[in-house]
């Protein structure tokens, strides 16, 4: 087919990009497969190691215990013998006295009698009164085999029958997992880490994550329940985390196989309190603040503007303490000392009671009072920039999302200035513990 030189070019140009890209997709593919590969070689590897392992110590174990068994029938032997044998040996003592008593009573007699009456008289009286004072009719009773132990072992075959019945069918070896990790989020300080089922035949009671740096060879538990997600804190940012999960079918003791593991990481700068500020005791990752007994009041700001429009701010409630018409939980614009409550201008916060109030005014809506476990969460998006024609002052709008307990409310909050970021804040007049991340 004759085409335009310029078409002729163009079409090889597109036929080169296309082939470029069949090439880098496949080299995806390639990459992938080989991963896979490498996957199956590797659980293989580890699963063969797990259950020599397992088998080498239940050997041992088994052993073990055979001989502590042994051990302790063959003293329960030795006891029967020693207990028995001794009433015995104690008898045949008595019996060989009588014998030796018998055979000089028996010399020393026949010695006497070769002697003849006569001069020998003395010699047959002293033999004679001798002999009268040994009990010759006195026998010791000896008891008969009928009655005396005749030890035997009582070994019940059938326990081989019981123990390899349990053998053949103690462990499995599983293909996949019933439960895999799907997705980790990434937060301030921390990572939401989600997962599901993959097997629907399996039905799970609890499960179970594990998480480690992967730096470090040793998971360790973070998790255990219910819940299909779960916030990881205390993670270091631009640091990569490994986890995994498994899961425990209902009514059974044993965990299943491990998921295969994910890695994930935070580049988000951790949430931190004002350290140093008095009324304020905090934890050493300065993610906790605890309202102490101090007598100065006002509101405890975070250490620097670390909230961004687009993310959720999270303030868990982990102690209680006597609620106050001015305690408060929320963001601002900027941090204004000689304020007790962020109930001021912009501001926006819930109280304890669970009024919410937007630059100083209290809303109509409200959110159920805060309780000790009572998660609030911030949702802030930027609605308009630059100027707005309205008679409520402020030229910047955001859209602000509290949630609490199951129930949310929704407003506009109006700015004097557009903020990139933002202040979190709270406010205690009596021992309340707040975590945030």
């Amino acid at each position: 087919m004759d085409l335009e030189p310029e078409l002729l070019l163009q079409e090889a140009r597109e036929n080169v990009e296309a082939a470029q890209s069949y090439r880098r997709e496949l080299g995806h593919r390639l990459k992938g497969l080989q991963e896979a590969r490498r996957q199956i070689k590797e659980s293989a590897s580890q699963t063969r190691d797990v259950l020599k392992q397992h088998f080498n110590d239940l050997k041992g174990t088994l052993g073990k215990l055979l001989d502590e068994r042994l051990v302790t029938l063959l003293q329960e032997v030795d006891a029967i013998e020693q207990e028995t044998i001794k009433p015995l040996d104690d008898c045949q003592k008595l019996i060989e006295h009588g014998v030796n008593t018998a055979e000089d009573l028996v010399q020393e007699g026949e010695i006497a009698i070769l002697g003849g009456v006569g001069e020998q008289n003395e010699k047959l009286w002293n033999f004679t009164k001798k002999a009268s004072h040994i009990q010759l009719d006195s026998l010791p009773e000896v008891p008969l085999l009928v009655d005396v132990p005749c030890l035997s072992a009582q070994l019940d075959d059938s326990i081989l029958n019981i123990v390899k019945d349990h053998i053949f069918k103690h462990g499995t070896v599983a293909s996949r997992p019933p439960v895999q990790i799907e997705e980790l989020v990434e937060k301030p300080g921390g990572i939401i880490v989600r997962w599901c089922k993959v097997d629907d035949d399996f039905t799970a009671q609890d499960y179970r994550l594990q998480f480690r740096k992967c730096t470090s060879s040793h998971f360790e538990d973070v998790y255990v329940g219910s819940e299909t997600e779960f916030i990881v804190l205390h993670i270091d940012p631009n640091v990569d985390y490994q986890f995994r999960v498994c899961a425990r079918g209902d009514g059974r003791q044993e965990w299943s196989p491990w998921s295969v593991p994910q890695t994930g990481h935070s580049t988000l700068v951790p949430h931190e309190w004002t350290a140093g500020f008095e009324g304020y005791s905090l934890s050493s990752r300065r993610n906790i603040a605890l309202r102490n007994d101090a007598e100065s009041s006002g509101v405890l700001y975070s250490s620097a503007p670390t909230y961004f429009c687009g993310q959720t701010l999270t303030f868990r409630v982990e102690t209680v303490g006597q609620p106050d018409r001015r305690d408060s939980l929320g963001v601002c614009a900027e941090k204004q000392n000689g304020y007790d409550s962020l109930q001021r201008d912009q501001a926006v916060c819930i109280s304890t009671n669970g009024a919410v109030f937007v630059n100083g005014k209290e809303m109509t809506n409200q959110l159920p009072a805060v309780t000790s476990g009572s998660t609030v969460t911030f949702d802030i998006e930027a609605v308009t920039l630059g100027s707005t024609n309205n008679n409520e002052g402020g030229n910047f709008k955001l859209r602000v999302t509290i949630s609490s307990n199951n129930r949310e409310v929704v407003f506009d909050w109006l700015l004097d200035q557009s903020c990139g970021s933002l202040y979190f804040g709270c406010s205690f007049f009596y021992p309340w513990k707040v975590l945030v991340f």
